[in-house]
């Protein structure tokens, strides 16, 4: 059975990577908005940034 401080720390695991991606893709909508013309480099620097982020996000609920 799982211990209360362990629940505790997946669920802030999982708060903090969806608040890191939320705030790279809202940065990229900001970005894209205000040079259309390099979107193509935002995007994929936005996907890569965001599969890092959950990456470690997966790695640390392992962990714990």
């Amino acid at each position: 059975m799982m211990q209360i401080p362990t629940i505790v720390g997946a669920g802030l695991i999982v708060i903090g990577a969806g608040l890191g991606i939320g705030r790279i893709g809202g940065s990229a909508m900001d970005a894209i908005a205000r040079q259309p013309e390099a979107s193509g480099k935002i995007q994929t620097a936005m996907l890569i940034a965001a599969a890092l982020i959950e990456g470690i996000g997966f790695a640390a609920l392992f962990a714990s």
